[in-house]
């Protein structure tokens, strides 16, 4: 079985393009080659995937059993791919979000027949208009696609946190080892969903191949549904500190206009959640996620602090965290 990954380096196609190699598919790579941390044993297109002309060219005679889109992110990503690869793959998922899913949540059971409206971020909007315009040219024309709704998914090069800033969360796992007080947003009793990258290729790879999957839609996620207090406090306990919380609104959060927590939060986040994976596993009978956030946190902390490159400072949001919690400090009666 022959796969094609467009992007392919990110923190859900890499735990996808390993799995494939074991299951012993011929997995190739297009991207700009710009990570070099490819498995070895597979090909790599490099080619400005922007620029339809070097697509096909890069392209150019071949064919996949599957083509997965990791990257396509407004409509005219995903027209284009169309365009390109409708003669050329049996299959092509794209990967969407979870965050796609209505919001505000009118049932926190998400099901895959749970409908599609997010006022609240740009990002998600996209996406629902790149799987509008895919459906329809399944519909119209038989592109043969697969959509997956990925939630908040993690490695282990990034701790998975709510709040943070433009350089990841590894500023928040400072701020706990200072002892220094973290930002929660609401009161930390709404639930969420981690699902580790691992997990998720199980579910993803299971779906590849198979054409009773072509126009149908997937989220695949953990069935473990936790608070962010509890979050919070698992990392917390695995970093061997207290956690300091310091409790900020959601709606206070979004109001700012250094951060888009607009987006993150009212849009996603902050909306209490519990997946359904019910179809997912009637597709895929084997699938189980294996990795709870009490062990796939501390895979995190061993991996980051024995990965320099991963330990990435952020001034600006420890700055901004001292200011909110000095506000907040300020509010109290």
């Amino acid at each position: 079985m022959r796969a094609l990954l467009i992007g392919g380096t990110g923190t859900i196609s890499t735990a996808v393009t390993k799995l494939l190699l074991e299951k012993g598919w011929t997995v190739t790579l297009l991207n700009r080659g710009s990570r070099a941390d490819v498995p070895e044993g597979v090909e790599q297109l490099h080619a400005d995937i922007r620029d339809e002309d070097k697509m096909r060219e890069a392209l150019r005679g071949r064919t996949f059993d599957t083509v997965c889109e990791f990257i396509g992110f407004v409509p005219s990503h995903v027209e284009q791919d169309i365009r390109v690869l409708k003669d050329m793959c049996g299959q092509y998922i794209y990967i969407s979000s979870a965050s796609a899913y209505h919001k505000p949540v009118p049932n926190p059971v998400i099901t895959e027949g749970t409908s599609l409206a997010n006022p609240y971020w740009q990002y998600s909007r996209d996406k629902i208009a790149c799987e509008e315009i895919l459906m329809h040219a399944y519909r119209e024309n038989r592109f043969p696609v697969t959509i997956v709704r990925p939630s908040h998914t993690y490695s282990e090069r990034s701790v998975p946190v709510a709040v943070h800033g433009d350089k990841g969360s590894f500023q928040v796992l400072s701020r706990i080892l200072q002892g220094k007080p973290v930002i929660i947003h609401g009161d930390g009793s709404s639930l969420w969903t981690l699902t580790f990258n691992t997990d998720f290729a199980k579910g993803f790879v299971g779906l590849m191949g198979n054409p009773a999957t072509v126009g149908e839609a997937f989220h695949i996620t953990s069935d473990e549904s936790l608070t962010w207090n509890q979050i919070m406090l698992t990392l917390a306990a695995a970093l061997n500190r207290e956690l300091i919380p310091c409790y900020v609104s959601s709606e206070t959060l979004s109001r700012s206009t250094r951060y888009d927590f607009r987006g993150t939060l009212i849009g996603d986040k902050a909306c209490s959640v519990i997946f359904d994976n019910g179809k997912l596993k009637r597709f895929v009978p084997d699938y189980k996620a294996v990795v709870p956030f009490c062990e796939g946190v501390h895979r995190c902390i061993d991996y980051i602090f024995s990965h320099p490159e991963c330990q990435v400072p952020d001034p600006d949001f420890d700055e901004f965290c001292d200011r909110a919690v000095e506000k907040i400090g300020n509010l109290s009666l």
